[in-house]
């Protein structure tokens, strides 16, 4: 569980860091609330990963189109207002875009799955 008090972020002020791609280049605004992450993440246009991605992801496509492609060779298409949601290890993914497109992504250890029950 995370205690988060009540505040309003103005995304315009988070510190982007830029993050480079097999082509193109992503910028990151992040904040952390211990193991959870929150990001407006906006991809250049023509950006791909440069690497497959296992871990888990809430992710909603405010802007753009987002092609998602899946280890089995399945590719899905986002555009604003349509996410995905995984767990970790559930799916090795990778993101590219022609256009570029924004994002917002919370991903964290609530993602990470369990085979046990939670407790009573």
């Amino acid at each position: 569980m995370y205690t988060i008090p009540f505040h309003i972020l103005d995304w315009n002020n988070v510190p982007a860091t830029r993050h480079a791609g097999e082509t193109g280049y992503a910028m990151w605004h992040t904040r952390e609330y211990d193991d959870l992450r929150i990001r407006l993440v906006e991809y250049s246009p023509g950006y791909r990963a440069d690497h497959w991605c296992e871990r888990g992801h809430i992710l909603l496509c405010l802007e753009g189109q987002l092609d998602t492609e899946l280890a089995d060779g399945t590719t899905v298409r986002l555009e604003p207002g349509m996410s995905y949601q995984v767990s970790d290890g559930l799916s090795r993914h990778r993101s590219t875009t022609n256009t570029g497109a924004k994002l917002f992504i919370v991903d964290g250890g609530f993602l990470r799955g369990t085979t046990q029950p939670p407790a009573a």
